[in-house]
């Protein structure tokens, strides 16, 4: 990722202006140091078998590595002396994927749909949006409920909250208030749920 840095200045009364290129590294790398790549002295090394076998120099470590015919990781590089684990990285990091892979498998993403009605809509579209709003609802969506008011609308706040009073009796079998219904400027917001079985 790279950030352009603009500066204008002014050059013997002309004005001129520079843009500056910088490339950006992320901080914060996923990836953990292996081998080669670990530049301390001294390391606090775990052999393969999860024993503790002290501080010692990252050359013994590394020789130690070698001999097992495993990698070298460094696991935690914020502790002093850093933290290195004698261990498979190829398999490791398969694992990891795998587990990240299930993760990703099992988690639910919930959205946020939107319904919205008018002030002053008719009963049958009212049951329409209901219908839609118990099928997002049946999905596990979270559903936004909206009341746009138009010119003098405004001033009826309480036509709008029947309305949603209204909505909700239709879909209250399906859903619970998360968010309870409140006129914000031209708009009224309801935030509803699936109801918990």
């Amino acid at each position: 990722m790279s950030i352009a840095i603009y500066r204008e200045y002014i050059i013997g009364g002309c004005f001129a202006s520079t843009i500056f290129l910088r490339r950006c590294t992320n901080i914060a790398s996923q990836e953990l140091l292996i081998n080669e790549e670990i530049r301390d002295a001294e390391v606090r090394l775990i052999d393969e078998n999860g024993n503790q076998q002290g501080i010692v120099t990252i050359d013994a470590a590394l020789r130690m590595a070698e001999a097992a015919d495993l990698d070298l990781v460094k696991i935690a590089p914020t502790a002093v002396p850093p933290v290195c684990k004698i261990m498979d990285y190829g398999k490791y990091r398969f694992e990891q994927t795998k587990r990240e892979k299930e993760n990703r498998k099992n988690q639910k993403v919930i959205e946020l749909k939107e319904i919205r009605l008018s002030a002053t809509i008719d009963q049958h579209d009212m049951e329409v949006k209901a219908k839609a709003c118990q099928k997002f609802l049946g999905n596990g969506d979270k559903v936004k409920v909206t009341i746009r008011f138009k010119g003098r609308q405004i001033k009826h706040g309480d036509i709008g909250m029947d309305v949603m009073d209204a909505f909700y009796e239709m879909v209250k079998d399906a859903a619970s208030v998360d968010k309870p219904a409140k006129q914000e400027g031209r708009n009224m917001i309801m935030i509803l749920v699936p109801k918990a079985n």
